[in-house]
């Protein structure tokens, strides 16, 4: 069987990564010159509670070649073929490691591996709904190429909406892009953001947290298009807002796929402290 390999940019739930046996590769969160592995060194909770004081912003970085090795090497020892499927290559050198990795062992090897590496325009839990769909592909007897083709096929129909609570994270971590756009209003808004094409840009600027809360359910309405949903609710430590939208979510869509899932620190040191968003897909 193909064995499904992300990392944990993707906001994969344990539950489902268990289910499916896929495999997260940390990103690492840097506070001054401690180095956390995302989810392994420093759980989210850890994380949100030395956010606000720490002396210098935190950054973040790509696991290394090796780790990938690391990874990969073992599974190709058992006989496994690969399918690795990374944040993207716009916001994270993630998936140059995965390619570098790649190189090295087929260097060690003296020949072409079976593995697969997908640079996904995607992250967050549109990144681990195509992780899912990937490994439901695996589990189901299919190939290696035809997993690459189910993911791709996906890619194009995922959405990635975040509410942030300020765009000063964002701002301190630089990765901002489209949304500077935003920086002159930002102390009257709650931004909207959408990744698209791989990057982060802005979508709205609603004027509270409640008004940005129901275009929330606006935007996933209109995209829905009345089509069977698969859709994960994202949040930064406020369990309270995915609850409210997980009723109203469950109460006017026909969910085939539904999650919770909290934001980690790989991306979180961008979003800061309550955020809320929606991966989701329609069939």
């Amino acid at each position: 069987m193909v064995k499904i390999v992300t990392d944990s940019s993707a906001h994969l739930p344990m539950d489902e990564r268990t289910k499916y046996d896929i495999t997260v590769i940390p990103l690492h969160a840097i506070f001054g010159s401690d180095d956390y592995r995302d989810g392994v060194d420093l759980s989210n909770k850890q994380f949100y509670d030395m956010l606000p004081t720490a002396k210098h912003h935190p950054k973040t970085s790509q696991p290394s070649a090796g780790e990938f090795v690391q990874v990969y090497q073992p599974l190709f020892d058992a006989g496994k073929e690969i399918v690795s499927l990374h944040l993207s290559s716009k916001l994270s050198g993630t998936y140059a490691s995965a390619c570098a990795a790649k190189e090295q062992l087929e260097s060690q090897f003296k020949k072409a591996l079976p593995l697969t590496i997908v640079d996904t325009p995607w992250l967050s839990m549109a990144l681990g709904l195509l992780c899912i769909a990937a490994a439901q592909a695996a589990q189901a007897g299919k190939s290696r190429d035809e997993i690459v083709a189910t993911v791709n096929a996906l890619i194009p129909k995922l959405n990635l909406i975040f509410v942030l609570d300020t765009l000063e994270y964002l701002k301190r971590g630089g990765r901002i892009g489209g949304a500077k756009a935003l920086l002159g209003s930002m102390l009257n808004v709650k931004p909207m953001l959408q990744v698209e094409n791989g990057l982060v840009e802005p979508l709205e600027q609603p004027r509270s947290r409640a008004k940005a809360l129901k275009r929330l359910m606006e935007i996933l309405e209109e995209r829905a298009g009345g089509k069977p949903l698969h859709v994960s609710i994202l949040h930064a430590q406020d369990p309270d807002a995915a609850a409210v939208l997980e009723k109203q979510i469950r109460s006017r869509f026909d969910c085939k796929e539904f999650y919770i899932t909290e934001i980690g620190p790989a991306i979180g040191v961008h979003t800061g402290p309550d955020a809320v968003g929606l991966a989701f897909y329609a069939e």
